[in-house]
């Protein structure tokens, strides 16, 4: 069955990365910025881009009234500064309408779907946006699904590997225990950072090899140049 097996995936990613513990880094408003700021970019522009943008607007309040040059100068290090300066504003200034605040802590009290399904009608937020922000900062069993968690899901044929990204949300959501998505979420990606690399996985030394069932694939590939 999918759920033993993702049971069993988690146990040996324990026993090979470390357990994981919930923690949350940031309040869901700045969560839901830094997710946008992230996309299509990596994680230290994200990172700096963030600092600088907080630097320049310390209240969501004057980020919302920017001028969309402004904003976009303070995040230029994360890249699409033009493209993100918009989503952002305007997802600040929907907030506001729709909340007269800036406070999501809100989003809690509704069931994940629900939860979601609001962020996702703000402008740039789409199921991994809305997921990252529920779980991260508010603890609610939603699963974001990166690069790293599709590949290695397709690997483990815990997913069709022709899904596309929003089918691979979904068909995990249904799978993975909710007490366990945060564990999931940070082991699946370390684990395809650190074995489950793109180009050249390192099957021999894989924790999750006796139960792959791309390893015979993988490995074949790699005897082949070998030879």
């Amino acid at each position: 069955m999918p759920a033993d097996t993702v049971r069993e995936i988690i146990r040996l990613l324990i026993d090979a990365y470390g357990d994981r513990a919930w923690h949350s880094d940031h309040q869901p408003l700045a969560t839901l910025i830094q997710t946008i700021l992230s996309q299509n970019t990596s994680d230290t522009n994200s990172r700096r881009a963030f600092r600088a943008l907080r630097k320049a607007f310390p209240r969501w309040e004057n980020l919302a009234e920017a001028d969309m040059n402004d904003i976009a100068h303070a995040i230029r290090s994360g890249g699409l500064g033009e493209v993100k300066s918009i989503r952002i504003r305007q997802a600040l200034q929907e907030i506001k309408q729709k909340r007269g605040n800036f406070d999501l802590s809100f989003l809690k009290e509704l069931p994940v779907s629900r939860a979601r399904d609001w962020l996702m009608e703000l402008p740039g937020v789409g199921m991994k946006t809305a997921n990252c922000v529920l779980l991260f900062s508010l603890g609610m069993p939603a699963l974001p699904v990166d690069t790293h968690i599709f590949r290695v899901a397709k690997r483990l044929r815990l997913i069709d590997t022709r899904a596309t990204i929003e089918q691979a949300h979904r068909q995990l959501a249904d799978m993975v225990p909710p007490e366990s998505v945060y564990q999931f979420h940070v082991l699946m990606i370390e684990h395809g950072r650190r074995t489950c690399k793109a180009r050249r996985p390192l099957c021999p030394i894989c924790i999750l090899r006796g139960i792959c069932p791309s390893y015979a694939m993988f490995t074949k590939s790699t005897d082949a140049l070998q030879e």
